[in-house]
């Protein structure tokens, strides 16, 4: 993976100034409390100066605490500048060798937290899908949920614009079915419904609204048969002709409606069949049928009315999840609601879930981990090695003033056990 060179200087990013403040605040607080322990052992060393006795004692410490809080001074301070601007090797540490520090904090994350075994422990702590499952389950998070999901899809649905559903069909779908040979899926789908008796509940239905239809409206049934006579019948035979095909008609559609058996019943099975064999094996059949197709692909309508589809799929989704009260909002709150008992509920479920979620987190790890933890190293490097360690210091500063405060009194007791020594000695 090709990297970008370091930028030499480049600026860190802005901190929130007000947070900058206060950290600056504390840390000029904690330089002037451990300055002024070391003027205070300063005086009391001075003035105790060539005493013996108790205050031999108190010299000695104040002597030792000024040496523990200037030589914890000088480490501090050395981290982030030059004690005193004098260029002392191994001084100014951060600005220097911020590189070095960069590359072994990347190998400490790499090595000590994007592993394997301390993803899969720690998500077996955190336990997510219990959690998620227990969060879900108030109906205000459910809810919470529902409505900025809804709320994305309505947006995402509103920036699919005309043009790409045509690009989609012109530039993907037609030339895929272009490609696509039409007459075995077709042969193989019928053949299948053949099989199961699928047709028989289509032709059931439409036997059924059919036989309504002629039933209902006899009056159509006539005019259109009358539009087919002859002009010199007479309009009284016509009318008994058409009023007898109208009621035969109605009554052979019931027949084939009441039988199941019906001649016409397995001369449309016989046809189906024929046709489904046609398709998965007569090569003339099969060039008729890819013809078809591509006179149908081929058609202007094709995409106008893939485009009516979708505009009258998006609205009604549109409409739908806009109302907060709307069937799909409704739908996918009962649907959230009893994923939610589910997960609660149902152990295996969430050990499937989490097991998914460590398989997921360790490829993530195992295949983006070295990119993730070189982002480390890329930053540091790109930082300005002044600016870097003002800000290091600004940030944990104020800690490190401790190391001095407790230089100050730690060697000012040393002081006193080691002059105490002295004196039981001589």
């Amino acid at each position: 993976m090709p990297q970008s060179p370091p930028i030499p200087g480049a600026a860190l990013a802005a901190g929130d100034p007000a947070a900058d403040q206060r950290r600056r605040v504390a840390l000029r607080r904690m330089r002037s409390i451990a300055v002024g322990l070391l003027l205070f052992a300063a005086v009391v060393y001075l003035l105790t100066l060539g005493q013996d006795g108790f205050l031999g004692f108190v010299n000695a410490g104040a002597e030792a605490s000024m040496v523990g809080a200037i030589a914890d001074w000088f480490a501090v301070t050395a981290l982030f500048k030059h004690p005193l601007g004098l260029p002392i090797p191994h001084t100014a540490l951060i600005p220097r060798r911020k590189d070095d520090l960069g590359r072994s904090l990347e190998e400490f994350v790499g090595e000590n937290f994007l592993q394997e075994g301390i993803i899969r422990e720690r998500l077996i702590v955190a336990a997510p899908a219990r959690r998620l499952g227990e969060w879900l389950c108030q109906p205000a998070n459910a809810q919470r949920v529902v409505d900025e999901v809804a709320d994305v899809a309505a947006i995402g649905l509103g920036k699919v614009r005309d043009e790409h559903i045509e690009s989609l069909v012109l530039e993907a779908l037609v030339p895929r079915f272009r490609e696509e040979p039409i007459s075995p899926l077709l042969g193989g789908l019928l053949a299948e419904m053949l099989h199961d008796d699928l047709h028989h509940g289509l032709v059931d239905l439409a036997l059924t609204e059919l036989h309504g239809w002629l039933v209902e409206n006899p009056d159509t049934v006539a005019e259109v048969i009358g539009e087919r006579a002859p002009w010199w019948a007479p309009p009284r035979l016509n009318d008994a002709v058409t009023g007898r095909i109208h009621v035969e008609l109605v009554r052979w559609v019931a027949d084939i409606n009441d039988d199941p058996n019906h001649r016409a019943r397995v001369a449309l099975d016989s046809v189906l069949n024929q046709l489904a064999q046609d398709l998965l094996s007569d090569p003339g059949a099969q060039a008729r049928a890819e013809a078809l197709k591509d006179r149908l692909l081929e058609h202007p309508q094709v995409v106008s009315s893939f485009i009516s589809l979708w505009e009258a799929l998006r609205r009604a989704l549109t409409t739908s999840l806009e109302d907060p009260d709307g069937a799909v909002r409704r739908r996918m709150l009962t649907e959230v609601a009893a994923f939610a008992e589910r997960l609660t509920t149902d152990e295996g479920l969430r050990e499937r879930l989490e097991a998914i979620a460590a398989d997921a987190a360790v490829f993530i790890v195992d295949r983006y981990g070295a990119e993730l933890t070189t982002v480390i190293t890329h930053t540091i490097e790109r930082w300005d090695g002044r600016e870097a360690a003002a800000r290091i210091e600004l940030h944990v500063g104020r800690d490190l003033q401790f190391i001095r405060i407790n230089g100050t009194i730690v060697g000012g007791l040393v002081g006193v056990l080691i002059h105490t020594v002295s004196v039981l000695i001589g």
